[in-house]
């Protein structure tokens, strides 16, 4: 065998060199670099956790459990790593292939080998792709990160098929401790969240029925129950990481006393429910009569008192809108004069009932399947009258009475008293006429839902 000792060889540029012919092996001298070849030496099998050294191919043997490959932190482009399951088990035991900071395919995410047999080379190319994957066999392989889904605790925790639901009925914490990984793993679950934030509503005034508090949704697209959100839910879910996220549910406004409800008797707003960067207002209180004072603007605001107009919803503003105005107050209907009649509560799904000539409902509320069943929430309270009317009783917000229904007061002891919003639905309180009790506005609610399997 000759040998040739060679210092530099100079070639023209673009010119191609050949050392040897087929059949021969090429070598350095001991002490000796190289820069271009891109070679890959074997190592002996590795049946544990490693980190892989550039221009090496490992034999990873899985059959006693998972192991992970650590890919070299500083690599420079061209550097090279194989990976060959050695004993068809990387189905039954999956390989993680550790990014150590620089990225796989373009993303920030660590591999997963879940495909018996594979042979995979990964080599370097710049910090924007980072590890880019071939393969020499006509199997599938996937660098994708196994499959995650949202776990949290929190609330009183519910399932749907899939999808589990948080509903909390006081203030309180939800703690995320997974979120789910989708579309980076399309198996996985989204990190994403669908919420329903419902404030507490007001109380009734002398005549105007409470509002509802603010109604919010989120609903993302890809959930089961959205064909049945309601009418105010935003396109999307909330976007989350994992973290502890204060939950502040809003409680009603406190109904006035007997004897409180005449002039000056405006009803209590309710208070804020808050879930991450979603608030929902709390309901306007209802008006009294023969003031200057205005019923309470919030999430749907207050009904008028007799001769005077209902306030605004949706304040502050946000989109979709979280509820509706009150309805105003008058006089009329059939019962001898002076009558006076209270407007109802807006409710999320509509406005306020003017009362003239009759009494005034509460605005409806709207209706959600997040928690798996349709249940209407967030409607107005019925306006108050005096002397009663004809026709019949005012009510709160249709579908499942959410809102209170208004009092009334008359000669012959036909009264009836202000009722309450319903709990954890956000309801407006029924108005209270004079000397008697207005209702109190409904708790509110935080419902939060997500796909967990």
């Amino acid at each position: 065998m000759s040998k040739i000792e060679v210092n530099t060889i100079e070639t023209a540029s673009g010119s191609t060199l050949t050392i040897g012919k087929s059949g021969d092996t090429v070598t350095l001298a001991s002490g000796a670099g190289q820069t271009g070849f891109k070679d890959v030496e074997w190592q002996s099998v590795k049946t544990s956790d490693f980190t892989a050294v550039a221009g090496e191919g490992y034999f990873i043997n899985t059959t006693s459990g998972a192991v992970t490959a650590t890919l070299p932190a500083s690599p420079s482009i061209g550097d090279t790593v194989q990976i060959r399951d050695y004993a068809g088990t990387f189905a039954t035991n999956n390989v993680t292939v550790n990014r150590n900071s620089q990225k796989i395919g373009g993303v920030a995410t660590n591999g997963t080998l879940s495909t018996n047999n594979i042979m995979l080379i990964l080599v370097y190319v710049d910090t924007t792709k980072g590890w880019l994957a071939t393969e020499n066999e006509e199997k599938s392989i996937s660098l994708l990160p196994a499959a995650a889904f949202t776990a949290a605790t929190g609330g009183t925790v519910t399932t749907s098929g899939d999808y589990k639901i948080h509903s909390f009925t006081s203030s309180s914490n939800f703690v995320l401790s997974t979120v789910g990984n989708s579309p980076v793993q399309p198996s996985g679950g989204p990190a994403k969240v669908s919420y329903v934030v419902i404030a507490g509503g007001g109380a009734g005034g002398g005549y105007g029925g409470g509002g509802a508090g603010g109604f919010r949704e989120g609903t993302i697209s890809t959930d089961p129950y959205a064909p049945a959100k309601s009418p105010l839910a935003a396109p999307d879910g909330l976007t989350v990481s994992a973290q502890t996220y204060p939950v502040t549910v809003g409680g009603g406004g406190t109904g006035n006393p007997p004897g409180g409800n005449d002039n000056g008797g405006v009803g209590a707003s309710g208070s804020n429910s808050v879930f991450s960067t979603i608030t929902s207002a709390g309901g306007g209180g209802g008006n009294a009569g023969g003031h200057p004072s205005q019923p309470g603007v919030g999430g749907s605001g207050g009904g008028g008192g007799h001769g005077g107009s209902g306030a605004a919803g949706n304040t502050p503003p946000v989109s979709p809108p979280q509820g509706n105005a009150g309805g105003a107050g008058g006089s009329g209907g059939g019962a001898p004069a002076p009558n006076y009649l209270g407007g109802g509560g807006g409710g999320a799904g509509a406005v306020g009932t003017t009362a003239t000539p009759n009494h005034a409902n509460g605005g409806n509320g709207v209706a959600s399947s997040i928690t798996g069943s349709s249940v209407t929430r967030a409607g107005g309270g019925g306006g108050g009258g005096y002397p009663p009317l004809p026709d019949t009783t005012p009510q709160g917000g249709t579908g499942n009475h959410p809102g209170g229904g208004g009092g009334y007061a008359g000669p012959g002891g036909q009264t009836r008293a202000g009722a309450a919003g319903s709990a954890n639905k956000g309801g407006g309180g029924g108005a209270g006429p004079p000397n008697m009790q207005s209702g109190s506005g409904g708790s509110g609610i935080v419902i939060v839902r997500y796909k967990y399997q």
